[in-house]
């Protein structure tokens, strides 16, 4: 906490202790990742440079896209943030990372701050150290420019901290701040709808603190910030065709044919898998046994973290008259809106896991699939608070003989938690981050090829395209093939076109690839008189007449 103090005639912020070292994780954790995002680790892709390329469209002015090329549901504010630092510094992978970076930082100081009001000083120091913390799952879902998650975090944790300012009566402008709150609504609604149990339970939470108020020009003010944040969405839907409607796109793509798991499958894949690597202690590519059984604790925290919050709302209303700040300034309510935020934190993450189990991707595709479980570092703090008060309860020597094993347990599983983490992101930072910046360096050896030397319009997969496009600021175009070279997922149409009238187009295929095995057979004999150089673990053809099977 700061706490005011004069020095030659200014007031200057003195942080406490566990301020001040909740301050140096951060700044720790901050650094650590502006080092990853300098050396464009995680390994960048198609999918981050179509956003890319959309940050460089805003930029110039030429288009001013609702949700991501090729999309209706995906909304595109991270590419708006980073459009001008593209527009001014060109396009590359750190300056599109950087918004990524800050709203980072601003997620680990709004966590801090909600955390040290739900909680205690050094719980929300200790929070923001194992946030600070970041092997390869985590930090690819804090850096890498994939739509949705990083703003909505921070958007989810402001909202809490309105809602309690909004009971406790600290806040002065309170149809202002509940506008804003309708506002941070819209926004992430247009932006990531995996974030809607969060936003529906902090709904709920501001209902609670303000109802009276809503009836009024409040309610007003938080049904037109909603409008206006969700506003880009609304306009495209209105000119959408029949099925390009966002919920007619997202449930096509939700709904998956075929036999559908079973629900042991699926909740094994969310718990055993998902929810460890969500909150970083497992490796990239999956968990071991020994690493699992923070999933299975995971359902029995948010239980425990329930019952707490249910004794501290019933206890609030047994304190005496006058008792602490929140009861001076916002009576009843101000004592009971931690209680309240903490079951909306739980209750958000219990919907989250449930909406991710209902999907038949949780089984059969976990790994892939655990991104979508980044947002429970919302409710990290009333996960653990459990663990907390049992471990402090014991240490303080307050409890009985089974309450201190309890807590020894606790203050076992809390060390656990860190030890593993801290492991997992060394052990990324030492030796996982190798095959990004090799995968990096050829990506750059064949833009800078082609880009010198030519072809400037050619062929390739999803996954070398948009991103040799990007990596070129445009000077190389590229449409996309399948692996039988049909044509494939192709973003932004007028790409596709551009490289169709070329008279000569090049493909880029990657060594040996069946699209590399598919194109010689089709040149025939033309193959070995066919101009060819490997690049980058890749090959470019440059055919006199271009292949074009699909016509």
């Amino acid at each position: 906490m700061s706490h005011p103090e004069q020095h030659r005639g200014r007031w200057r912020p003195r942080l406490d202790r566990p301020a001040l070292v909740a301050l140096l994780f951060g700044l720790a954790g901050v650094v650590y990742r502006l080092i990853l995002t300098l050396f464009t680790v995680p390994v960048s892709n198609s999918d981050e440079a179509t956003f890319g390329l959309a940050a460089l469209h805003i930029g110039q002015g030429r288009e001013h896209p609702v949700f991501l090329y090729g999309q209706h549901y995906m909304g595109m504010l991270e590419s708006y943030l980073a459009a001008p630092l593209v527009a001014v510094f060109g396009p590359s992978w750190p300056v599109l990372r950087l918004p990524m970076l800050v709203l980072y930082a601003l997620f680990l100081y709004l966590m801090h701050r909600l955390t040290r009001r739900l909680g205690t000083p050094w719980f929300a120091a200790f929070v923001v150290g194992l946030l600070a913390l970041g092997p390869e799952r985590v930090v690819r879902d804090q850096l890498t420019v994939v739509g949705g998650r990083p703003e909505v975090k921070a958007a989810v944790l402001l909202m809490l901290l309105i809602t309690v300012g909004l009971a406790v009566g600290t806040v002065r402008r309170r149809r202002l701040a509940i506008g804003l709150f309708g506002l941070l609504v819209g926004l992430s609604v247009w932006s990531d709808w995996l974030i809607l149990p969060y936003l529906a339970v902090a709904g709920l939470a501001l209902v609670w603190a303000v109802r009276r108020e809503l009836l009024g020009w409040a309610g007003l003010l938080l049904a037109a910030g909603v409008v206006v944040g969700v506003a880009p969405m609304i306009v495209d839907n209105l000119r959408a065709g029949p099925g390009d409607d966002s919920l007619s796109v997202f449930r096509e793509v939700s709904t998956k044919a075929g036999p559908q798991p079973q629900w042991s499958d699926r909740i094994r894949g969310g718990l055993l898998e998902g929810v460890p690597l969500a909150h970083g202690l497992c490796p990239v590519d999956g968990c071991g046994r020994w690493q699992q059984w923070f999933g299975v604790l995971y359902p029995v925290l948010l239980l425990a973290g329930a019952a707490l919050a249910v004794l501290a709302y019933r206890r609030a209303a047994g304190a005496p008259r006058g008792a602490g700040v929140g009861r001076r300034a916002g009576g009843l309510r101000g004592e009971r809106v931690g209680p309240v935020v903490q079951l909306a934190l739980l209750a958000g993450a219990a919907l989250t896991l449930l909406s991710y189990v209902r999907s038949p991707l949780a089984a059969t595709s976990p790994l892939d699939n655990a991104r979508y479980l980044s947002v429970l570092q919302l409710s990290l703090p009333a996960v653990l608070w459990p663990l907390w008060v049992a471990a402090l309860t014991a240490w303080r020597g307050t409890s009985s003989v089974l309450g201190r094993f309890a807590g020894a347990l606790s203050a076992a599983v809390l060390a656990a938690l860190t030890v593993l983490t801290l492991v997992a992101t060394v052990l990324f930072a030492v030796t996982g981050t190798a095959a990004s910046r090799t995968k990096e360096r050829q990506a750059r050896e064949l833009a800078a090829a082609l880009r010198a030397d030519g072809p400037h319009q050619v062929y390739g997969d999803y996954w070398t395209c948009n991103r040799l496009i990007f990596n070129t600021d445009e000077t190389v175009v590229c449409g996309v093939l399948d692996s039988d070279l049909s044509p494939g997922q192709n973003r932004y149409r007028p790409y596709w076109r551009q490289v169709g009238r070329a008279e000569r187009p090049g493909y880029v295929v990657a060594v040996d690839s069946p699209m590399d095995r598919r194109l010689r057979r089709l040149l025939a004999e033309r193959a070995d008189a066919t101009p060819v150089r490997e690049v980058g673990g890749y090959r470019v053809y440059h055919p006199d007449t271009p292949v074009r099977p699909w016509r």
